[in-house]
């Protein structure tokens, strides 16, 4: 079952707050919204031409986001205070096993940790270091888009790089699967990776090679889901690598979550949230 909620903007990144809300980030428009019990809203943000992009769920009462173009790193709690701080390009984000939160500086080449205390450590990532997961291991895993790789940060820092074998991959989303595995998209490549916890990497070539896999889920129901930006549809590939399709009103399907009852949604920039039930 797919159902469509308007939003007024262009939505890009979704995820489901501590409330239980679906909240959402309006690129376009530098805002913020959440929706719940069938009612919209949106909080503006100070500056308007950041370009929200990516936003998650805190380890408390509130959510990070990244303003890519303003280059910020946003907080806003769940009832809509938003704080921000100055970063350099920040783009993918994620809580880690540690409980501090990571994000990628894609252009200036670094993934960032910032810890309960506030104090900022970086590590230096060659390639444009895009979307980033915490493992199933304890470190954090990421896709480096322009490097062709998959990179693991543990606790300490320690950086290690496995290089794809498919030249210009270019991989974006990347999330653990319910296989002790990270799932990634190769939105150069037109593929669905999965790379070991030792760094064995396993490519699925989608039927549409041009159709821009984006990011990606875990489902409830032990499949990956992912977007197709450019063929407009959400794919599911089970962990033995069979892929299917559902085609998706609107366009340019980006960011992706799953709700508390197993429904996923979907961040349509063209200016809605799509709920498909499996």
């Amino acid at each position: 079952m797919v159902h469509v909620i308007e939003v007024p903007g262009a939505p890009y990144g979704i995820t489901v707050g501590p409330d239980g809300a679906l909240w959402f980030t309006l690129v376009a428009q530098g805002v913020i919204g959440r929706f719940a019990d069938g009612v919209v809203r949106t909080y503006p943000l100070e500056q308007s031409d950041g370009q929200p992009t990516v936003i998650v769920a805190g380890t408390g009462n509130d959510l990070w986001f990244t303003e890519f173009r303003g280059g910020r790193l946003g907080r806003i709690t769940v009832d809509g205070v938003v704080t921000s701080q100055s970063t350099e390009g920040p783009y993918g984000a994620c809580v880690g096993s540690d409980g501090a939160l990571w994000f990628t500086e894609l252009q200036a080449g670094r993934v960032a940790r910032l810890g309960a205390d506030g104090a900022i450590t970086r590590v230096d990532v060659d390639g444009m270091p895009s979307m980033i997961t915490p493992g199933p291991d304890g470190a954090v895993w990421l896709t480096v888009n322009q490097g062709n790789a998959i990179a693991r940060i543990d606790t300490e820092l320690a950086l290690r790089v496995h290089p794809l074998p498919t030249p210009g991959a270019a991989p974006v989303g990347i999330t653990a699967g319910p296989d002790r595995a990270l799932w990634f998209t190769e939105i150069g490549a037109g593929a669905i990776g999965r790379i070991d916890l030792d760094g064995t990497v396993t490519e699925f070539t989608l039927p549409d090679t041009e159709a821009r896999p984006h990011a990606i889920v875990a489902g409830g129901d032990g499949a990956l889901w992912f977007t197709e930006w450019a063929s407009c549809r959400l794919g599911r590939i089970s962990i033995d690598g069979e892929i299917a399709h559902l085609d998706l009103p609107g366009a340019e399907p980006h960011g992706l979550t799953v709700d508390a009852a197993g429904n996923l949604w979907v961040a349509m920039e063209s200016g809605a949230l799509v709920q498909v039930s499996p």
